[in-house]
């Protein structure tokens, strides 16, 4: 019998905290994965997959963590055994690992061909050319379009979801013999999900990969992977084929885990609620620009030309590929980017308004940024955070009054209130989007863009969130801009849908209509991409 690539025996993981016993974040977990198979790792935010995956190659952030049993065998090699310099040689060329936040993996003053290249360089020892000719052609198996254009661009000029997609091709590079993939496809929409799950599975084909895959998406656990681990509490609950999980779950957690998903309705549209925000012919257009001058020799037309009225009580839904211009429509309506067009917010035309006379308005127009991580200062515990903007737009409230908002917005976005001490860094990525939510919603807006909102998120949080964005939306006539890739989710939630590629509208109108008889080719190839999960997952779950 051949020796499996890797085995966990009995892994614990403990986090030590000042004045109080040692966290358990993974307790007695045990699992094996053979060469060219894929074993998926499911379970609530905070259960202990990513902690899980980070022990592979022992990225936590040691000394707090320590493992107080277990081994982590890679061929036969006990990694929580080896030092640094052992360790370096494994990771980037033997264990790769794409995470959950790129914008937090990529280095934000770097080009994404230095970033790539840099892999290259270091473990495969190419030239200048090879390099380039390889980054290219990298960048067009994850679906970058017109790569050759994107070398010289840095993250931050890169959407969610093509930040994901240059983060999968750094794990790729050098064909490893094992991928952990932490939440790999997050930030994608349903069509490019496909596109990069079957390139995964083509590589692993080729070289024998096998991928240890951490996900909430269900959907995704059922097409991509051989096996699915099942955890809860730091520990693995049930483990098995995942045809025959699917298909006949033993544990009770497993069952409910396949039973979540949003439901409900959206309130009905109501032409005749007050406009919130309305904007007409909205332009977002980025300069290209070469040569040694820097001339403009062209535009990348983000957004161009867009009409969106979003009332009281009203959810927009805004869908679309990676790329498709969603975000930067969101910001532009903000007035957070330059613009050209007309934004009208509560009546008021915002387009002459600087920076000193948009403030005011701030309080009645929040945010929700995709990147939880990254819009959360790792300086501030999270109850100071959600304090922040109360500090800013209510001075005069009294402090034991702002503490008082701060419990209640952590009690309606399901975080216990006695974790307001603690910082970011000591919350999963799902906890971390409900903290982001409460920091947006404890202001009480009149209007909120809401940017993938439930991505990082596993199910039965997302039907959660969903049901206290539709409460408080009915409770205060919010008025939602709910930018999604997830399609269930914004079926459940949105009145309107605007659908977007390439900085146009390609389609919009009431969701119902959309949803059932979409008129467009690439709405109706959205909606079979999105209907093809979840047909297949109902159909697991009713078995």
């Amino acid at each position: 019998m051949t020796t499996p690539l890797l085995v966990v025996e009995d892994l614990s993981v403990h986090f030590s905290r000042p004045d109080a016993p040692p966290m358990v974040a993974v307790d007695g977990v045990s699992f094996t994965l053979e060469r060219g198979e894929t074993l998926a790792i499911v379970g609530e935010s905070g259960s202990g997959k990513s902690v899980t995956a980070l022990s592979v190659v022992k990225l936590l952030p040691y000394p707090s963590a320590s493992h107080p049993g277990g081994r982590i065998l890679f061929k036969g090699r006990d990694l929580l055994a080896a030092d640094e310099e052992e360790l370096r040689k494994v990771r980037g060329n033997e264990i790769t690992m794409v995470f959950q936040e790129p914008m937090t993996s990529l280095n934000p003053l770097h080009t994404i061909e230095r970033q790539i290249g840099e892999i290259l360089r270091i473990h495969g020892g190419l030239g200048t050319r090879e390099i380039r000719a390889r980054v290219l052609e990298l960048l067009t198996e994850v679906g970058i379009r017109d790569p050759e254009s994107r070398l010289d661009a840095y993250p931050h000029q890169l959407s969610g979801g093509q930040r994901q997609r240059v983060m999968i091709a750094m794990a790729l590079a050098n064909e490893p013999d094992l991928l952990v993939a932490d939440e790999p496809t997050t930030a994608l929409d349903v069509t490019v999900q496909a596109q990069i799950l079957r390139l995964l599975k083509e590589i692993q084909a080729r070289r024998g990969m096998a991928i240890l895959f951490i996900t909430h998406d269900l959907g995704i656990v059922e097409h991509f992977s051989d096996k699915v681990a099942v955890m809860t509490a730091g520990r693995i609950v049930e483990t098995g084929p995942t045809a025959e999980v699917f298909a006949r779950p033993q544990h009770a957690y497993t069952r409910k885990l396949l039973a979540a998903a949003p439901k409900g309705e959206p309130p009905l549209s109501d032409a005749s609620a007050p406009v919130v925000m309305e904007v007409k012919d909205l332009k977002v257009w980025f300069p290209i620009k070469r040569g040694f001058l820097r001339r403009t020799v062209g535009h990348i037309k983000a957004v161009d030309g867009i009409d969106v009225t979003v009332r009281a009580g009203q959810t927009v839904g805004v869908i679309g590929e990676s790329g498709s211009g969603k975000t930067t429509l969101g910001l532009a309506m903000m007035r957070l980017i330059s613009s050209e067009g007309r934004i009208v917010f509560l009546g008021r035309e915002l387009g002459g308004l600087n920076v000193k006379a948009m403030r005011p308005l701030r309080r009645d127009m929040q945010i929700v940024f995709q990147d939880p991580y990254g819009s959360l200062s790792p300086r501030m515990a999270i109850g100071e955070i959600i304090e922040e903007g109360l500090s800013v737009h209510a001075p005069d409230l009294p402090a034991a009054e702002r503490e008082r908002r701060v419990v209640k917005a952590l009690e309606e976005v399901g975080l216990d209130p006695e974790s307001r001490h603690r910082y970011p860094h000591e919350f999963s990525g799902g906890q971390r989007q409900r903290v982001a939510i409460a920091r947006a919603m404890v202001l009480e807006p009149k209007f909120v863009m809401l940017d993938e909102p439930t991505s990082a998120l596993d199910m039965s949080v997302q039907a959660q969130v969903v049901d206290l964005l539709r409460d408080l939306q009915q409770r205060h006539g919010l008025a939602y801009l709910f930018i999604s890739h997830d399609l269930r989710v914004v079926k459940a939630l949105a009145n309107d849908v605007v659908v977007m590629r390439g900085g146009i509208v390609e389609e919009s109108g009431p969701a119902a209509e959309v949803f059932s008889a979409p008129k467009s080719d690439y709405t109706r190839a959205l909606m079979a991409a999105a209907l093809r999960l979840e047909t297949d997952h109902t159909a697991a779950v009713s078995q």
